[in-house]
């Protein structure tokens, strides 16, 4: 699966929150239905996050913070985004892996 390209459909025709903050609030409203972190996403927050939220599945992609930004058309890097909404993406079918 091209990740640039699904994450570009998924922001055009569903809903994504960027950022730990934003993430870690989706999940404790219950609203996360995937999140995908960067490579070099901090690995304390990956299992935090993991313990407080099982229930989420978590997708730690092959690319760094900065390469994420650039993929899902923002200026900045992002460590971490939450899927609310996958629109016409196919998002939801990535596995939890940490590779």
């Amino acid at each position: 699966m091209d990740l640039s390209r699904q994450l570009k459909t998924a922001i055009t025709t569903g809903s994504l929150l960027f950022g730990q903050r934003q993430t870690l609030g989706a999940c404790a409203r219950g609203d996360a239905r995937l999140v995908v972190v960067a490579a070099n996403c901090p690995s304390d927050y990956i299992d935090d996050l993991r313990a407080k939220h099982p229930e989420v599945t978590v997708h730690q992609a092959h690319i760094v913070n900065r390469d994420l930004g650039v993929a899902c058309g923002k200026p900045f890097s992002i460590s971490t985004l939450c899927v609310v909404d996958a629109g016409d993406s196919e998002l939801l079918q990535l596995d939890d892996n940490m590779s």
